[in-house]
This record gives structure tokens, C-alpha cells and sequence, in this order.
């Protein structure tokens, strides 16, 4: 699914009502005032309810006669989506159910990734290799920005999925990109993460090489070292305490 494109009035207005939502602000169950909510946001009521049918079709709101519009439970949530994870994690926060979410993905990649880099390896071509390398330079250049790094670290994965030519793997890239570009800017903001760019180049040798067997044991010893990261970026946040409110 194409991600929603965030334009105009109505896009803020979605994108408004989405991270209520996903913040508890407006929390599960929770019947919609719209009148209320059209004043606050200072939009029609026509653009209101156009909004609503966005986050109604990724599962997050429904209508019903004499219960009006309201909030549906969490289970209902399309959390694949690319718009309902990028809205999770986007506002700079990083709240509980952020980070089980983050921990809900390392373990959907765990199980991705290694099997997708095996098929990397096995049908990678020239033009892959090419978009691998140019990706893992990117990585290795002295950048203070975390943005820069967070970037070409998707690049790699995006072209690793790419080089499965497994048209579904690939489109799982939307699925992954939000939560790993959040991990890295939370990591990637931190002193203490490991250089990145040893643990990838040892997959980009292998799938090279045309190793299946070594690029998923490269790829495993990745993500140890991602979760590795993340963790240890939680440790000194706790060692900090609460920051001011």
C-alpha cells in the first residue's frame, strides 16, 4: 500500500487525528465529538469526515448509527500499515508502547531478514551490488547528522529486500522502514552505539560471494548488535531518570 501522501489541509488533518489516537489521547472506545473537534482543529466539517475515512479504512475508526463515529480497539488497528506505524513513532517520543512495538518488529525482521538475505545472496545482480555499495559508503562517511546515517541505513535494507526479487519481500520494506528508521534516530542520537558499518559489510561480503549460509549468519549477528544497541540506549535513559516534564 502506497503510504498516505501528507498534503494540504486534509493530510494535517489526518495525520492529527491519527497520532491523538495512537497516543491514547483519544483513547480505544472513545466516541468521537465532531462538532468539537471540527472547531479545534478549525477544518469544515466535510474535510472532518474525509479524514475519517482514511484512518477508517486502516482499521482505526468506525461509525455506527446512534453510537456516532468512535475509536476501535487496538486489535482492529492495521499496525502493518506504513501510515499507522510512521504515525506511532513520529513527534518525538518514545513511549511504552513504542518500544513494544520496536521490540514487536526486531522480532518480525529476525524472522525476515535472515531469510530474505539468503535469496539476496543467491540472486543478487551487478546493479544490486551496486545499490549495497553505494549504501554501505554512505554509512561509512564521517556525518555528525543522524538523519544521514538513519538514511543510508535504510537504503541498505531496502536494497537487500530488493535483491531477493521476491516482489512481496520487497514491499515488506514499508513494514520494517518505520520502526528501524525510529531505532536508528533513537541510537544513532546516542554516543554509545557500536559502528554499524563492520556487522553490514560482512552481509554485503556474503551475499557478494554468493554465500546463503554465511549472509544469514551475518545478518543474525546484525541484529544482535541492532538490539544490542537499543537496549543499551534504554539503560542510560533509565540511569537518567525522567527527564523535565
Amino acid at each position: 500500500m502506497t503510504p498516505y501522501a501528507r498534503r494540504g489541509v486534509h493530510g494535517q488533518t489526518v495525520e492529527a487525528l491519527a497520532r491523538r489516537i495512537l497516543g491514547g489521547e483519544i483513547p480505544e472506545g472513545a466516541t468521537l465529538d465532531l462538532v468539537a473537534l471540527q472547531s479545534e482543529l478549525d477544518v469544515s466539517l466535510t474535510a472532518l469526515r474525509e479524514s475519517l475515512k482514511v484512518l477508517a479504512a486502516k482499521g482505526m475508526v468506525d461509525a455506527r448509527q446512534k453510537r456516532g463515529t468512535f475509536v476501535r480497539a487496538r486489535g482492529d488497528w492495521n499496525l502493518l500499515d506504513a501510515d499507522v506505524l510512521r504515525w506511532q513513532f513520529e513527534g518525538g517520543r518514545t513511549t511504552e508502547a513504542d518500544r513494544a512495538l520496536l521490540r514487536n518488529l526486531a522480532e518480525v525482521r529476525a524472522i525476515i531478514e535472515p531469510a530474505a538475505v539468503r535469496l539476496a545472496a543467491e540472486r543478487r545482480t551487478a546493479d544490486d551490488l551496486t545499490a549495497l555499495d553505494d549504501a554501505l559508503r554512505a554509512m561509512g562517511e564521517d556525518d555528525s547528522d543522524a538523519g544521514h546515517a538513519v538514511e543510508a541505513d535504510l537504503a541498505f535494507h531496502r536494497a537487500l529486500l530488493k535483491s531477493t526479487h521476491n516482489e512481496l519481500l520487497e514491499r515488506m520494506e514499508m513494514v520494517i522502514e518505520s520502526g528501524l528508521a525510529h531505532r536508528d534516530r533513537i541510537v544513532h542520537s546516542s554516543p554509545h552505539g557500536e559502528n554499524p558499518v563492520p556487522a553490514h559489510q560482512a552481509v554485503l561480503d556474503a551475499v557478494r560471494e554468493q554465500d546463503p549460509d554465511a549472509a544469514e549468519a551475518a545478518m543474525r549477528a546484525l541484529l544482535d548488535q541492532a538490539g544490542r544497541d537499543l537496549e543499551r540506549v534504554d539503560g542510560d535513559d533509565e540511569t537518567k531518570g525522567p527527564g523535565p516534564q
